[in-house]
Parts: structure tokens; C-alpha cells; sequence
């Protein structure tokens, strides 16, 4: 008896070490990318903070332009180099075309049936094709143009009955509300802010922004599932998706009755409209679901018109602080439109330094600091290091930004960087992508930049705007508020005086 039993445990010994030894030669040590020290079970996650770009891009200067974080059991990939980014968004872009699903997405956005966050496949190829193709394409955006020109006077209204007042004007809920107006006209064929809970829907977008970024613990070590629950964040973030969810239905509802009483027009739906159509006609050759509907609705909201407002916010800002770029811009705005009523869309194109001010801003703020996570579906090399399938990827283009190995004096403001520089933002220069690149990339450039350019060139004709009395430009809070979208930390407030030129 004691004989078998010694057998056995001399069996299994060599067993267990036959097949350590076989695996080692079938996976031979993989050359993995630096990564700096981590604590058990947790991993990394004490070092991201609550503004995760500010960190890694000091992590970035110790370790390497690519690096690997540990998020509990998940390895995650830190991209902060022109080189790697292109790897990532170009060389291997398939591979890296797909989105981690977390619980925060799941309850916030139907299961991640929108646009942003859906998984890569046949599902999210279609829905973006119903997004660029019916609102966000070139060729939808120019008829779009008599809606932004209406809402940017509504503006001017605004700041002009506030100056007649002795009022201050508050830039940040100025902008929120022309971005916000714009894209529900657009999308919804109404403007939001004229509903009962239309104000209430701002400050959820706002929140659902903050709440998007949340990392759950449960994502990351499955075992300690209990904390988001104890610590409140998954009732706090289910509030938040269920008042939502109840605004997008009462919008969806109001639409399926005015087309029942034949009350939408034929030759000028809103994209809520052809949605509907898109679903009753089977027009895709599967079953497109009422949460799909909400889903690429919320997208539209939350990634239409947040990040564009975060742009203008950043730009005011810019300018507070170097009125000689301010007086140059305005300069050239005067000079272009020449003492017309309003600003036009074809006097923008006449703008050079206005693009210039926006490139800079761009560069310097990043709406979205480290884009929006991906995740590896094979195993791959990215600058030399072996990249397992399952790796989520952070993109730190706010980093990049203001990499001093590519950008002179980055931290500077500097508009005339860009003057004859080839470099753009449309995805191809991995130097300066604040909209992404690669089939990830935003698709919504082209509608955000048509609003943000009115907006900014309107305001500086119609007005000289300045700090209010007692505060100083120097004093401002450069710094971004917690979450997925980079608002400045404080509220802009300004004065404005009507021109009279």
C-alpha cells in the first residue's frame, strides 16, 4: 500500500513537471513591456487618481512611452508616443478596434448598444453607418447650417441682455446650452431646453460624463464584485441610466405619435424619425431594438455635445489668458466679416488664425485626455513587446499633446505653431489626435467643428469679453474636472461689451 502511494506522488511530481516543462517551451518568456511596482489584488489602480492622464503621463517619464498597468487581473497597455499610437490606430487597428464592456457602459448605455462603446463586429459596423450616414456626414451637416446660425443668435441674445443688465455671463452653461440646443433640433427636431425636464436632462449628461469613467472594481477582480454595490456606485449609477432612460422614452414616445398621426414630414425627418423608419422597414436585414434607438440617441447628447462645449470652454479660456491672441483673432474675425449683421458659415472659411486658436486649444486640452479605451482580440507586438489578446489599451493623447520630444515649449499657448504645418486632427498625424483615429475615431468632427467655429467667431465680433472686475487671468484653474470628459475645474465667468465697430 505505502508502495502505490509513493508511486503516485512520483507520478504526479513528474507529471506536474513534464507539463511545466512543456509549456514553457510552447510559451517561451514573453518580452513584456515595463511596468512600475503594484500591490496585491489591486494592482495599479492606487496610481490613477482621479485624473488618470495627469498620472500616467508622469508614469510615461519613469518607465517608457508604452508601458503595462495591472488593473487587478487585467493588464492594460499605457500609449503615450506618436510611434506606439500609430501601431495601435493604424498598423494593427483591427486588433485594437474593440472596446473592453464594463458595468458602468452596460447600465449606462443599453448593454453597450450605442455607437462608442458597442464591441467590434457586424453590430457596431451597422450602427455607425446609421449615425455617420444620418447625422454626422458632411453631407448632413451643411443642410444643418440655418439651425446652428438660429441658435448662435439665440446666444447673442442671451450675452446681450446680461450686458445690458450688469450681468456676468456664465461661458460654461452659454455653450452647454447652444451644443445642447443644436443637436436636439438636429436629432430630435425639437429643442430640448423648451421640455419640462429638458434642464434637468443637462445636469444628467453632465453626471452620465462623470459616471462613464468609473472603474469598478468587480471589472477588474471579479471576487471583490460587492464593493461597487457597497460603496454605492452601482445604485448611484442606476439612477442616473433610469432618469435618462425615462426622458429618451418620453422623446421616443412623442416621436411614434406624431408619425402615427402622419405629423412628421417625409422630406425632412430628424434622426429620432429615420430611426423609427429604420426599425418598422427592417431596413437592415435584422431586428434594430428600441434600446439601440435610445442607445445611438444618448450618443448623439453625450458625445455631440459635451465634447464640443468642453472645446469652446478651453478656448475662452485660452484667449482670457493671451489677450494678444484674443486681439489677433478678433481682428481677423472684424476684418472678414466687415460690419455685417452676423457672422456666416462662408466667412468662416476666410479664417486662417481661427483655425489656428482651435488646433491649439485642441492640442492642449484633449476633450477626452485618454480617449476612449480599447481592447486587444489577438495577440500582437506593439514596439517590440509581445501584447496578449484580452489587454485593455489607454491611449494618453493629452500626453502626447504636450510631449516635448515632438512639440516645442509644449506647455506654451501657441496658436502660430500650426501656421504652414501640415499637422491636422482628421486621424493621420499620431502626433495630435484629440479625436481619436482609425475605425475608432470620432466620426463627429465635422459637426462639432461647424458649431464650434461659429460660436467662437460670432462671440468675438458681436463682443469684447473680459474677466470680471477683480479677477486676474493668471489665477484661473488650468486643471480638468474628474471624468470622461475634460471640463475646466472652474466655471468661466466673464463680462461683455457689445461692439459698435
Amino acid at each position: 500500500m505505502l508502495e502505490t502511494m509513493f508511486l503516485l506522488i512520483i507520478s504526479s511530481i513528474i507529471f506536474v513537471l513534464f507539463n511545466s516543462l512543456l509549456k514553457w517551451f510552447r510559451n517561451p518568456k514573453k518580452n513584456l513591456p515595463p511596468s512600475p511596482s503594484k500591490l496585491p489584488i489591486i494592482g495599479n489602480f492606487h496610481q490613477l487618481g482621479s485624473l488618470p492622464h495627469r498620472p500616467l503621463q508622469k508614469l510615461a517619464q519613469k518607465h517608457g512611452p508604452v508601458f503595462l498597468l495591472h488593473l487587478g487581473q487585467v493588464p492594460v497597455l499605457v500609449v503615450t508616443s506618436p510611434d506606439a499610437a500609430r501601431e495601435i490606430m493604424k498598423t494593427h487597428d483591427q486588433i485594437f478596434a474593440s472596446r473592453p464592456k464594463t458595468t458602468v457602459a452596460s447600465i449606462l448605455l443599453y448593454d453597450c448598444k450605442d455607437m462608442v462603446f458597442s464591441p467590434y463586429g457586424e453590430y457596431w459596423r451597422q450602427v455607425k453607418s446609421i449615425g455617420v450616414l444620418n447625422l454626422l456626414s458632411n453631407k448632413r451637416v451643411q443642410p444643418y447650417k440655418t439651425v446652428r446660425e438660429e441658435e448662435t443668435r439665440v446666444m447673442v441674445e442671451k450675452i446681450t441682455e446680461a450686458s445690458n443688465n450688469n450681468q456676468v455671463i456664465n461661458i460654461n452653461d452659454l455653450f452647454r446650452s447652444l451644443t445642447n440646443d443644436v443637436v436636439s433640433r438636429v436629432a430630435l427636431g425639437c429643442k430640448i431646453s423648451e421640455r419640462e425636464k429638458g434642464r434637468k436632462f443637462k445636469v444628467l449628461l453632465m453626471e452620465l460624463g462623470q459616471s462613464a469613467s468609473a472603474l469598478c472594481i468587480g471589472d477588474y477582480v471579479p471576487w471583490l464584485w460587492w464593493v461597487d454595490r457597497v460603496n454605492g456606485l452601482i445604485g448611484k449609477v442606476k439612477i442616473i441610466a433610469k432618469e435618462v432612460d425615462d426622458f429618451i422614452q418620453g422623446i421616443v414616445d412623442d416621436h411614434l405619435e406624431k408619425m402615427k398621426k402622419g405629423e412628421s414630414k417625409e422630406d425632412n425627418k430628424n434622426f429620432v424619425e429615420i430611426l423609427l423608419d429604420i426599425q418598422r422597414e427592417y431596413r437592415l436585414g435584422f431586428p434594430i431594438s428600441t434600446d439601440t434607438i435610445k442607445a445611438l440617441i444618448l450618443d448623439m447628447f453625450a458625445a455631440g455635445t459635451d465634447t464640443t462645449s468642453i472645446g469652446l470652454e478651453w478656448m475662452v479660456t485660452e484667449l482670457l489668458r493671451h489677450p494678444q491672441v484674443m486681439n489677433k483673432l478678433q481682428n481677423e474675425v472684424r476684418r472678414v466679416v466687415k460690419g455685417k449683421p452676423n457672422v456666416t458659415e462662408e466667412d468662416l472659411e476666410k479664417m486662417s488664425y481661427l483655425k489656428l486658436v482651435i488646433k491649439e486649444t485642441l492640442r492642449l486640452h484633449t476633450p477626452v485626455p485618454t480617449l476612449v479605451p480599447r481592447e486587444s482580440t489577438h495577440y500582437t507586438k506593439i514596439q517590440g513587446y509581445d501584447i496578449e489578446a484580452g489587454t485593455q489599451v489607454i491611449i494618453n493623447a493629452w500626453a502626447i499633446g504636450r510631449d516635448p520630444s515632438v512639440w516645442k515649449d509644449p506647455e506654451e499657448f501657441r496658436p502660430e505653431r500650426f501656421l504652414n504645418s501640415r499637422i491636422d486632427f482628421k486621424g493621420l498625424d499620431f502626433e495630435y489626435t484629440p479625436f481619436g483615429a482609425g475605425r475608432r475615431g470620432c466620426p463627429g468632427i465635422q459637426f462639432a467643428l461647424a458649431v464650434t467655429e461659429l460660436a467662437l467667431a460670432t462671440l468675438l465680433y458681436r463682443f469684447d469679453i473680459a474677466l470680471p472686475p477683480g479677477k486676474r487671468a493668471e489665477d484661473m484653474d488650468m486643471t480638468e474636472t474628474p471624468g470622461f470628459n475634460a471640463h475646466p475645474q472652474s466655471t468661466i465667468f466673464v463680462v461683455a461689451t457689445p461692439y459698435m465697430g
